[in-house]
């Protein structure tokens, strides 16, 4: 086993120490919430907190311990100048820009939430950005953040499950890296991962069927059609439910993962947050060798209008993707 920590890697890795300091205040963040999740029952932040978020969900009594344990332990970052998160209605400031400039930090800080009484794997995904390059001497402001995904400088997710594990790129390939239970340290379990450009594999929600739009429907309808369709070949099915499990699934052995427009809101782009969710998944899927697709162009190209944006989601193997691109007409 390798014996790479997390932060001898991102000594080598990242240009900027600060950007190191940052990535590693949000990895021992997620150590306290890994803890939270691992008492579940045992630790009374288990259930709804009788109180929504800025999209209309009611909020977990864990949403809200996460988004605080990030908010305070990644404060002390002194690259950091301002944080946003799905939990949160706008930015919270930290510090002003320096003449250096500095970082944005967007995180989701307990993806699949519902899945918590149910002890489902669930996780953490963050987004780092960098500040405008007039931002120096002033405040954060929410305007800074609107950047397309590929402005991404960092972005990385951790899944708590049987193992608790980051997957994380500096914009430079993707690496793993497994918490050690007995020291606390993250050690680096995989470097270089790829996903494979062709899957038998995909992960939807199927009780959405009558909703989705006619390439969707196509795609799924011929990859249930198996051997005897005209893909040729069976297909596996698997879904979740949560972003960070179904998306693990297809960094760690190739597939699809699909949330995409439905008609139930026909203007609306799709469910999931791009700031949030789609935009730093998309930057890992396409550092691996995989591609992402939002119905009309690459995710990390989307223009972002606000801070809670939503998005249609379609990542994974880059053939597959390939393929519900042209079904699309894009």
């Amino acid at each position: 086993m390798s014996t790479t920590n997390l932060a001898a890697f991102l000594s080598r890795g990242a240009a900027d120490p600060r950007l190191a300091e940052l990535v590693l205040a949000v990895a021992e963040g997620c150590v306290a919430i890994n803890g939270h999740v691992r008492r579940g029952a045992l630790g009374q932040a288990m259930g709804a907190l009788g109180s929504e978020n800025v999209q209309g969900e009611v909020q977990q009594k864990l949403d809200v311990l996460s988004n605080d344990v990030l908010l305070d332990g990644c404060a002390k970052a002194s690259g950091l100048c301002a944080m946003a998160s799905e939990e949160m209605d706008t930015i919270h400031p930290v510090r002003e820009v320096g003449a250096e400039g500095g970082y944005l930090l967007l995180f989701d800080p307990l993806d699949g939430s519902s899945n918590i009484a149910v002890n489902v794997s669930i996780g953490t995904i963050f987004s780092i950005l960098p500040t405008p390059k007039d931002g120096a001497g002033r405040a954060a402001a929410e305007a800074d953040f609107l950047q397309p995904g590929r402005h991404q400088v960092a972005a990385g997710y951790v899944v708590y499950g049987p193992q608790t594990q980051m997957v994380l790129t500096l914009g430079a390939g993707v690496s793993a890296f497994t918490l050690d239970p007995d020291s606390g340290d993250w050690v680096m379990t995989a470097a270089d991962i790829r996903i494979p450009a062709e899957t038998k594999e995909f992960a939807i929600n199927t009780a959405n069927t009558r909703h989705w739009a006619a390439p969707v429907s196509r795609y799924v309808e011929e990859c249930l059609a198996g051997v005897e369709g005209p893909r040729g070949k069976d297909f596996n099915m698997r879904w979740v439910a949560s972003m960070v499990a179904d998306v693990h699934r297809v960094m760690s052995r190739g597939g699809v993962f699909m949330y995409p427009w439905d008609k139930r809101e026909p203007d609306r782009p799709g469910k999931l947050r791009l700031m949030y969710e789609a935009n730093p998944m998309a930057l890992l899927v396409e550092q691996a060798g995989g591609a992402s697709f939002d119905g009309q162009g690459e995710t990390l190209d989307a223009k972002v209008t606000s801070l809670h944006q939503r998005a249609s989601v379609m990542l994974g193997s880059a053939a597959e993707i390939a393929r519900l691109r042209d079904y699309h007409g894009a």
